[in-house]
């Protein structure tokens, strides 16, 4: 019998994961499942790169504790795409498969690996674009003469840095974009996960 880890989050105390983990459980008696464990975050925004419950999962997830993760719905595990990636890619090195109740997608159906080799793809070629599209701007400003990066003595953009990120540019195509070094963009975007609403 394959043991399943729930994952549940909501973004404000005043709501509840009730709802998600009714359908989660009744989803799982019908396919005959064993839960293993509910890891739940309340009141825990999306965005955080760092959430109590899902680190516990991640960290389960290695030790091989479980044979299935099962969310309600993409957006209440992964903070943006190239996360949600990066954890499909992770639990298909651990052997785990990912099922999501809503899109109906699990990845240890044919049908479900072929969709997650596709948004892997799309993933990657939005990643390509957004990198061709910031080179392409800078080549085009230095032609123009225009000067590059931010006035000496202005505040940096933190917004503008983090939305840079979720694009998925690195630290040092980041740093270059707005005339700073990697370490102050590093320690940007940690002060901004702190900070950031859902």
């Amino acid at each position: 019998m394959k043991r399943i880890a729930i994952y549940a989050r909501v973004s404000t105390t005043d709501q509840s994961t009730e709802s998600q983990l009714l359908d989660l459980r009744r989803y799982t008696r019908e396919r005959g499942w064993n839960i293993f464990k509910e890891y739940v975050d309340e009141g825990i925004s999306g965005t955080k790169g760092s959430r109590p419950a899902l680190n516990v999962l991640m960290n389960d997830a290695k030790k091989r504790r479980f044979d299935v993760v099962l969310v309600w719905r993409f957006d209440r595990f992964a903070r943006s795409t190239k996360h949600l990636i990066l954890a499909l890619e992770e639990f298909k090195n651990l052997g785990v498969d990912f099922v999501s109740y809503q899109e109906n997608i699990d990845t240890s159906s044919p049908l479900g690996s072929a969709i997650f080799t596709i948004i892997s793809a799309v993933a990657q070629l939005e990643r390509d674009i957004i990198a061709e599209r910031v080179k392409a701007g800078l080549r085009r400003a230095r032609e123009n003469g225009s000067k590059l990066g931010r006035p000496r003595g202005t505040a940096l953009d933190i917004e503008g840095i983090h939305r840079l990120r979720m694009e998925g540019l690195s630290l040092q195509q980041i740093a270059k974009e707005v005339n700073t070094s990697k370490t102050t963009v590093s320690r940007l975007l940690g002060g901004f996960r702190k900070t950031s609403p859902d």
